[in-house]
């Protein structure tokens, strides 16, 4: 038999696009509404309107239909390209502040992610988040802020990322808790990683740190106390 004719390959090839995003957009639908990422391949399958090999045909695996659904809502490249001209310990601020904004513009997704995440269980959701490719964009900003003179020379720059995230991770355990709200995010996530650049930084990007810092803790002391959330009169 002769290759398929072009047309008829790109209606398969099209048919083929439209099943991914069906079942990413029911993956995604699927953890909002059950706060878990451990998703049922089989009421994915329901969910998407397809056949229960067809998620591992298109996908080969239930981890990589949860990184698609990550990457299908982020766009985070693009929108990052916008800070080229802030000073590179400002880029990194503003690439914490993008993330954040994606678990503003969708909390119930991303709660469920962080939540099956920090379970013992939630080893594909923390591959997800934390993955070679996302180490190596991290530690780009941080080498790139110590090669133009922001960060001492002695820091280790995969060490302060890792310190990093340790912030990261905390505060978002607090968010899944309910001791901080949506809105305490942004300001917590910046304070943690201004006051830790500080510490990192040289003279030059000590004051700005000092002063991105400052502007974030009034920030928090204006958002709602975590403690008087959901606390009766």
């Amino acid at each position: 038999m002769g290759q398929p004719a072009p047309a008829a390959q790109g209606r398969r090839e099209e048919a083929k696009a439209e099943r991914r995003r069906r079942i990413i957009h029911a993956a995604r639908e699927l953890i909002r509404e059950t706060g878990d990422a451990g998703l049922s391949m089989r009421a994915l399958a329901a969910r998407a309107g397809v056949s229960l090999a067809t998620p591992y045909n298109l996908f080969g695996s239930k981890g990589a239909i949860l990184l698609a659904v990550l990457e299908d809502i982020k766009g985070f490249g693009r929108r990052f390209a916008g800070y080229e001209a802030c000073s590179p310990p400002d880029r990194v601020l503003k690439a914490a502040a993008l993330a954040v904004s994606y678990y503003e513009q969708d909390p119930d997704f991303y709660r469920a992610l962080w939540g099956s995440m920090l379970r013992t269980t939630g080893a594909e959701a923390r591959s997800m988040i934390f993955n070679p490719k996302r180490e190596a964009f991290w530690i780009g900003l941080l080498d790139a802020a110590a090669s133009d003179g922001w960060l001492l020379p002695e820091i280790d720059t995969a060490a302060l990322m890792r310190n990093l995230d340790f912030t990261f991770r905390s505060i978002m355990l607090h968010w899944i808790n309910g001791e901080i709200g949506l809105d305490s995010l942004q300001p917590a996530v910046g304070y943690g990683y201004a006051l830790a650049l500080r510490g990192a930084a040289t003279e030059k990007g000590q004051q700005l740190m000092l002063e991105r810092a400052l502007a974030f803790q009034a920030e928090l002391a204006a958002s709602p106390a975590a403690s008087d959330r959901g606390r009766p009169d």
